[in-house]
């Protein structure tokens, strides 16, 4: 099985390096990301000048674009065969709400699903990278659980957020609908 893994925290996140090694559990993955933070980018894309993917020494592709420029790229020009999943993160923060409409993070999924190919977007709601290197086994499982689905509908996007606690706290996994979410400072 063909993973495509992305994100719009940049190549050097620790997120998406423990995201592909996961996905590597269940299959041959691709990883191409942003070079730079791209953090609410929202689903836009590079027009007016060309994307210039560089591939890193660990097979990776950067690429000076969007998250949504990369899984266009990726699909394509740079993976041989398309994918069967986008899985999109662990972004650094969560993703609820309103937020999915100016993530680059859920964005990078939802560009799998407008190609035809089901997107998950991974937040997790911290920015602790040591908490967050304790959701391995459970990633594993989790992207297992989701790669295992016969016919896993090729018009789906799912968006996890990953709890703020170390994994061997988190109770159980809840499925529900997107809810809204309001601040109380402005810009």
């Amino acid at each position: 099985m063909n993973i495509l893994v992305s994100n719009d925290d940049g190549i050097l996140a620790p997120g998406i390096a423990l995201l592909a090694e996961v996905c590597r559990e269940v299959g041959q993955v691709t990883v191409v990301a942003p070079d730079r933070e791209q953090s609410g980018t929202a689903h836009s894309l590079t027009l007016h000048r060309p994307l210039r993917p560089l591939r890193r020494h660990d097979g990776a592709f950067q690429v000076d674009g969007t998250p949504t420029d990369c899984v266009l790229l990726a699909v394509g020009a740079l993976m041989p065969d398309r994918p069967a999943f986008v899985f999109s993160g662990v972004n650094h923060g969560p993703n609820m709400g309103e937020d999915v409409l100016y993530s680059g993070t859920v964005s990078a999924a939802m560009e799998g699903v407008t190609l035809g190919i089901p997107g998950v977007a991974i937040s997790f709601t911290s920015r602790e990278v040591e908490v967050l290197l304790t959701y391995r086994e459970l990633l594993t499982q989790l992207v297992r659980r989701i790669t295992g689905v016969k016919e896993f509908p090729p018009n789906m996007l799912l968006n996890v957020n990953l709890p703020a606690v170390e994994a061997a706290d988190v109770r159980g996994v809840k499925i529900t609908k997107l809810g809204s979410r309001f601040f109380s400072e402005g810009l």
